[in-house]
């Protein structure tokens, strides 16, 4: 009986493996037949599949008894590094008189994981990363983080797959047009008081800010505003309050003045 009892486990062990592997392979056909509307959705003919198969790949996918594979680990740490390089250069190029500590906070805002899992939700990667139920379900938190990681090994993916110059192209399309737009506020510095100093050393006069939409329940509410120096407009920035979306508007106004001067 209790030969016969270990004989029916063993047998339902193998079964059940055999279900996950039937399971994971359907999900792995999926994912290729799915690579041409996700080659659309970044904006990059891709060449070897494979390699980004194993971008979308997420650990959790592989963690089962007796399953091994390569995750999207190892180039999430390459795309890691590509990412901070490529922001790096802009930034050095973009901001000449910028100090260090400068640069880097604004590179730090600009490529941390809560920005790169925006980007992330940009481009529907949720939809095509390859994960265990329960990271799937593991919350907004969790979610976020298998997204911006997943952000980056998409990155190397590109790299590997295109070389450096793809790579750059898709992040400046995705991530450095966030600094542009002034969707994201960079660093610590106050912009407002930047863009003052910088307009009355110029003669321009006072920035003024108006609020031009308010969208969202009053518990949620998302602002948008304009700045306007000289009775042109320079900048516009949203935020969760007025201040932070003056401040994103002050942001892109000096990005905007920047590229004058550098005309």
């Amino acid at each position: 009986m209790g030969r016969a009892l270990k004989l029916l486990r063993k047998l339902s062990s193998l079964w059940e493996g055999k279900r996950v592997d039937e399971k994971e392979n359907a999900q792995r056909t999926l994912l290729h037949a799915n690579i041409r509307t996700f080659q659309r959705l970044i904006g990059y003919t891709i060449r070897n599949e494979e390699l980004f198969v194993q971008a979308l790949l997420h650990r959790s996918f592989l963690q089962r008894v007796g399953h091994t594979g390569p995750s999207n680990e190892r180039l999430e740490f390459l795309g890691d590094s590509i990412l901070n390089l490529i922001a790096a250069e802009y930034l050095f190029h973009r901001f000449p008189h910028a100090e260090e500590g400068e640069l880097t906070r604004v590179r730090s805002r600009l490529v941390n994981r809560k920005a790169l899992a925006t980007y992330g939700k940009e481009l529907k990667l949720i939809d095509f990363i390859l994960m265990s139920d329960s990271a799937a379900h593991s919350g907004a938190k969790g979610s976020d983080t298998i997204i911006a990681d997943t952000y980056e090994a998409v990155i190397a993916a590109i790299y590997l797959d295109g070389g450096y110059e793809e790579a750059k192209r898709f992040v400046e399309r995705r991530v450095l047009a966030a600094l542009k737009k002034g969707s994201v506020v960079t660093s610590d510095e106050n912009y407002k008081s930047l863009l003052l100093e910088y307009s009355q050393a110029r003669g321009l006069g006072i920035p003024r800010y108006t609020i031009v939409k308010e969208d969202g329940p009053d518990h949620d509410r998302t602002f948008t505003v304009e700045v306007v120096i000289n009775n042109e407009r320079k900048g516009r920035g949203t935020g969760k309050n007025k201040k932070e979306a003056e401040q994103a508007a002050a942001s892109q106004a000096m990005e905007l003045l920047a590229d004058s001067e550098g005309r």
